[in-house]
């Protein structure tokens, strides 16, 4: 018996896991998908809409899979994504307010159409925020180039999704020059240069915010390599958050200006 043991231990010093045993418990296919550092890497940036209001149900309720959501906990720094995907934003409201938003269907829609990698997602919004919050520099800032420079450890930052502007409604006139600021420093803090960026219109739902989004159009011209996502045919909850027939619209709609961009 003596002899039997000794020789168990022998052959299994010998192997070569790829895992610790502690690995393998609790993160076996998350660590498994993201070992050879393939991650297709997306950060979702913004306010209230990106952080998502609408409600979860059906299928939104599911996981996704091959698409994995960044934690930032150095436990376990990803699992697979599930809404509500602002979870582990270090800078969100109340959790209990983070529901469904853009980057879900975005995510869906982008590995449909190319499924070579999986997708990485990096998702820091916050309701309420002006682009003033956001400057470069700022917290705000900081913290979305933090979290993803970490999650860049698993794989290439391929764009970036941007929905904001309520906040800024009245202030669309001074708003271009922030966006396009705010884009370029993404830009060199990423050492990304030409790095694909997707912004989106607001609601119409209150008259005062058409003038924003004829406003955000002008983006791609001033900037290369951007796009915008319009909001025709969408409905909000309250005048301000968009529905959930409407999240998943966009989240559509992100996903097919991204893949211009990516020439995909």
């Amino acid at each position: 018996m003596l002899k039997y043991v000794m020789f168990l231990t022998v052959v299994f010093a010998g192997l070569n896991f790829p895992f610790s045993s502690k690995s393998q418990v609790g993160k076996g296919e998350t660590q498994a998908a993201i070992s050879h550092k393939k991650l297709d890497i997306y950060l979702l940036i913004g306010q209230s809409n990106m952080a998502g209001r609408a409600e979860i149900s059906g299928s939104d309720a599911d996981t996704l899979e091959n698409v994995f959501l960044f934690t930032g906990n150095p436990e376990k720094q990803w699992e697979k994504a599930a809404n509500p995907l602002n979870k582990y934003s270090t800078i969100r409201k109340n959790p209990g307010m983070q529901k469904l938003g853009p980057g879900y269907h975005f995510a869906k829609q982008m590995l449909a159409a190319d499924n070579q990698n999986a997708i990485g997602l990096v998702v820091n919004a916050k309701g309420g925020t002006s682009i003033l919050e956001w400057e470069p520099g700022g917290v705000f800032y900081n913290e979305a180039v933090k979290r993803t420079k970490e999650a860049m450890k698993y794989g290439t930052l391929k764009g970036i999704l941007w929905h904001q502007g309520e906040s800024d409604a009245s202030r669309s006139d001074t708003y271009l020059p922030k966006i396009t600021n705010l884009i370029q420093a993404f830009r060199i803090d990423f050492n990304s240069p030409n790095l694909p960026v997707v912004v989106g219109q607001i609601s119409e739902d209150k008259p005062q915010r058409t003038n924003f989004n004829k406003m955000i159009l002008q983006v791609p011209a001033h900037i290369e390599n951007t796009g915008v996502v319009t909001t025709e045919n969408t409905s909000t909850i309250d005048s301000t958050h968009f529905d959930s027939a409407s999240q998943r619209l966009l989240g559509e709609r992100y996903a097919r200006e991204m893949l211009k961009l990516l020439n995909l």
